[in-house]
């Protein structure tokens, strides 16, 4: 199968599986009653702001983590999570470094060609 093709199925399977999501949530739907719904509303309210400080404060606390971690130059272990330290990679301005090989083409020896990726993403219309 050619790869458009292929890409046409798959965007098929995902519109499916989409369906298939709203389907459900339908059935679901329809056997909440109105009361049910309103006290699940009721219960998200409740819940709400506990989860939208939480959701603060990990995110505060993953900051600093991450700086300290940065800060010291090293990978730092927990019981159950570890913050792993990567060290900054070296960026050059290959628009630059392309014209400066035009003239100097001993340097194209330390190229190394990247090494290619896909993702898959949405057309724009």
């Amino acid at each position: 199968m050619i790869t458009k093709l292929k890409l046409d199925r798959l965007a098929e399977l995902k519109s499916r599986q989409d369906v298939l999501r709203i389907q459900q949530q339908e059935l679901i739907d329809g056997v909440l009653t109105p009361e049910i719904k309103s006290q699940i509303a009721e219960i998200d309210d409740e819940f709400n702001p506990s989860f939208d400080a939480l959701r603060r404060g990990v995110a505060d606390l993953e900051k600093r983590i991450k700086e300290e971690v940065i800060a010291k130059g090293e990978t730092i272990k927990g019981e159950t999570l570890q913050a792993v330290y990567s060290k900054g990679t070296r960026r050059w301005d290959l628009d630059k470094l392309d014209g400066y090989a035009v003239a100097n083409e001993e340097i194209n020896q330390f190229r190394i060609p990247g090494k290619p990726s896909a993702s898959i993403r949405k057309v724009k219309l």
